[in-house]
């Protein structure tokens, strides 16, 4: 290479390390809507008092330089790759008993083929306060729903272009990355690019606190599950981009909707990370273990949704882990791709 060549190089490496805002979109053809998130080092772990034992012990870790979509994968993009692909999303199929009564206590009678219908979980707000241990009173099983009906027959997302695809399973968002050249984020690239560059920030946008926040983010105002005082604008999800971007260039890494992640959930994770000094670009556990649901295998989920709220997950921190089966497809989830800086 000539030195001419090096410094140009040298020069298009600072432009794109030093990016912090919209204006310095990657865009071509395998990168459009990314930006490069910067690697480095960066201790993991909870930093607020509403941090849960799962967050826990607080390690070092370092990530490389990876592209990262800007904002949520939208039903227009999913639309694209089912289109071109035929793919049939998990939802839109009917359950294999035998892969759920694994996830059963054992002898479980094989329910009637009515429930073993496609369908989804979908989120109905209850008539009064309820307790807050026994999500079943604001999940329901519902036949039918799926990306393409969110609520259900009858309901349609025509006017929902521009939010993000919903109703995914992890093998669902597995396969759109494939499909697009890239592949899911693990946990802790999604953390080090939901900080944004600040040094121990509890949200996306700093450390603001959440109720003084409704127009930084689209998550639960009021008191949940039974009333939305909606200041955000948005009961439901919102389009991407509505609120402003952290330091990155991404949006709605708070709120909106959970992420599915590539890393396997084990609430035991930090703990066996934190036996290394520095644990260099973590890709999860190679077991799921989830103390709640011992029998499930389940995927690390980030960055909360429209029904958060600080009585309930607080799931907008940048450091709060959760997990879903990852056969599982819920009107609140969703994801977005990154890609390796060097592939």
């Amino acid at each position: 290479m000539k030195f001419y060549q090096k410094i140009i190089f040298v020069l298009i490496l600072f432009f794109f390390f030093n990016c912090k805002n919209s204006e310095k979109y990657i865009n071509n053809n395998k990168l459009t809507d990314m930006v490069l998130i910067p690697g480095g080092t960066y201790n993991r772990g909870g930093n607020s008092h509403q941090s849960s034992p799962n967050e826990f012990p607080v390690h070092k870790v370092k990530v490389d330089s990876f592209y990262m979509d800007i904002h949520e994968v939208t039903n227009q993009q999913f639309l694209d790759f089912v289109n071109e692909t035929g793919y049939i999303t998990t939802a839109e199929k009917p359950i294999n008993w035998n892969e759920l009564k694994k996830q059963l206590p054992p002898n479980t009678p094989k329910p009637s083929k009515e429930f073993l219908l496609p369908g989804s979980l979908v989120f109905t707000k209850t008539k009064g306060p309820v307790s807050l241990l026994n999500e079943s009173k604001w999940w329901s099983w519902v036949q039918g729903a799926n990306w393409k009906h969110p609520e259900g027959p009858g309901s349609d997302i025509k006017n929902k272009m521009n939010h993000p695809v919903i109703h995914v399973s992890w093998y669902d968002a597995f396969e759109y990355a494939k499909w697009a050249g890239k592949r899911l984020p693990t946990e802790a690239e999604w953390e080090y690019a939901a900080r944004g560059g600040n040094k121990n920030p509890i949200y996306p946008w700093g450390n603001d606190l959440i109720i003084n926040s409704s127009k930084k983010a689209n998550f639960w105002q009021g008191n949940f599950p039974y009333l939305n005082t909606i200041e955000d604008g948005f009961e439901y999800s919102s389009p991407v981009k509505t609120y402003d971007a952290n330091n990155y260039g991404l949006y709605d890494l708070g709120g909106n909707v959970w992420e599915w992640c590539y890393d396997l959930y084990n609430e035991n994770a930090y703990k066996i990370e934190s036996k290394k000094d520095l644990c260099i670009n973590p890709k999860g556990p190679k077991t799921s273990y989830d103390s709640n649901e011992p029998l499930a295998v389940k995927r690390v989920i980030r960055g909360g949704s429209f029904l958060c709220n600080d009585s309930y997950c607080t799931g907008y921190r940048v450091s709060r882990r959760m997990s879903t089966s990852e056969d599982t497809g819920l009107n609140h989830t969703g994801f977005r791709c990154v890609k390796s800086f060097d592939s």
